[in-house]
């Protein structure tokens, strides 16, 4: 595991343009011809290297990008999709089929939490929500229907991590597959490597890094990955969340700058979170060692990369934190808005926002106070300047 260095797989692709290009070619057709008809017809029944049926089933822009990304997860195969929901819903709904059963983390981002609550009962499947930090309740939680335990690296929004090794080894034990969805932690953590059957992330966040597309990727086997685009029973293929092959371009050229942007992030989030916490905040951060799995962070990331860029504070009341979110808004310390890996910090109420779709019992139960901050750190060059103007905002509120 030690000898594995995501960001220099990808260094080591070479994808020429069509002429010589230092980019590849962008491939700016739906659909292909061909030269025999049989040719054609074999497409509808395997994939064959070098042909192309139909951009909603491949194309090469995406391909490029798709083995790009296989290489960074250390997975056989990758898929590309126009969003992370559609990596998340094609992957569990390929995966699971009526009378099927999903062994969930109980903190996870609001839009998985409510296809898993909500809309994947209407295909007759079960989620079971479980507190990851206790593997035996993973396990006690798993029955002869169980077919996925899912859950994130890292939780959106609490920052709470999953112990992959000891999780995968549970996995294996019952036969069931692991998907893990790595958005906040690329590059950091390889959950592959940990025992993942299928990695997921949000494309739209840290990887393209610029808030300009919404996309996600699938990372898993050759075997997966062709069921997924089966033209008869493959979900990405017939649900259809087809990614542009301009927007496929876009991100295939911000993933070369990853490793650089994470170290920055990394650094930045930690040493905000260290002062906050000296000032007396209630922070929440993996690399501080008042994190109560701050020596399970230390196991799964990278040293060089750090432990994100993501930060909680909790300043008690939501009135509190509107009023400080607006605050640092107008100081420009970054953006009231939702997502994350842009190069100005962001900041939300995840209560009011990415996680309101879990009933307020349920987000009082698992600690989702209403007076929670996500903030996604940025690329600031003085992140100690950066903290000055956050405590000057903290004692404008009266916090």
């Amino acid at each position: 595991m030690a000898h594995f260095h995501p960001a220099q797989e990808i260094q080591n692709l070479q994808f020429f343009g069509e002429f010589g290009g230092v980019n590849p070619s962008i491939e700016d057709s739906s659909t292909y011809t061909f030269l025999q008809a049989s040719r054609m017809s074999e497409l509808f029944e395997k994939e064959i290297e070098g042909c192309y049926l139909y951009s909603r089933h491949m194309n090469p822009t995406n391909r490029y990008l798709a083995q790009a990304l296989a290489a960074m997860e250390k997975t056989e195969s990758a898929l590309v999709t126009a969003s992370g929901m559609g990596a998340i819903t094609c992957t569990l709904l390929q995966l699971c089929g009526a009378g099927d059963e999903i062994v969930a983390s109980r903190v996870i981002y609001g839009g998985t939490y409510a296809f898993l609550k909500n809309v994947a009962p209407r295909w007759g499947i079960k989620t079971t929500f479980i507190d990851f930090r206790d593997p035996e309740l993973i396990e006690n939680a798993i029955t002869e229907r169980t077919r996925v335990v899912y859950c994130e690296v890292m939780s959106n929004p609490l920052l709470e991590l999953a112990d992959l090794e000891k999780i995968s080894s549970i996995c294996r034990k019952h036969r069931v597959k692991l998907v893990v969805d790595n958005t906040f932690t690329p590059l950091m953590v390889s959950p592959s490597l940990w025992g993942a059957d299928v990695v997921i992330h949000s494309l739209t966040k840290f990887i393209n890094g610029t808030s300009d597309t919404v996309a996600g990727t699938i990372c898993a086997s050759h075997d997966f990955i062709h069921q997924l685009t089966d033209v008869n029973n493959g979900m990405l293929m017939l649900l259809g969340p087809v990614m542009d092959s301009l927007r496929s371009a876009s991100v295939l050229k911000n993933l070369h700058s990853l490793s650089v942007r994470m170290m920055k992030h990394s650094a930045n989030a930690l040493h905000i979170a260290q002062r906050l916490s000296e000032a007396g905040m209630k922070v929440i951060y993996p690399g501080l060692e008042s994190h109560p799995q701050h020596e399970l962070a230390k196991k799964l990331f990278r040293p060089e990369y750090g432990f994100g860029g993501m930060v909680v504070l909790d300043v008690g009341t939501r009135e509190k934190s509107f009023a400080l979110m607006e605050e640092m808004q107008n100081q420009n310390i970054g953006y009231l808005a939702v997502s994350l890996g842009f190069y100005k910090t962001l900041f939300s109420s995840p209560g009011a926002s990415t996680s309101s779709e879990i009933p307020e019992e349920e987000r009082k139960a698992i600690g989702l106070t209403d007076g929670l901050i996500r903030m996604s750190i940025g690329l600031d060059h003085d992140p100690e300047h950066t903290f000055q103007k956050i405590r000057k905002c903290v004692e404008r509120i009266g916090i």
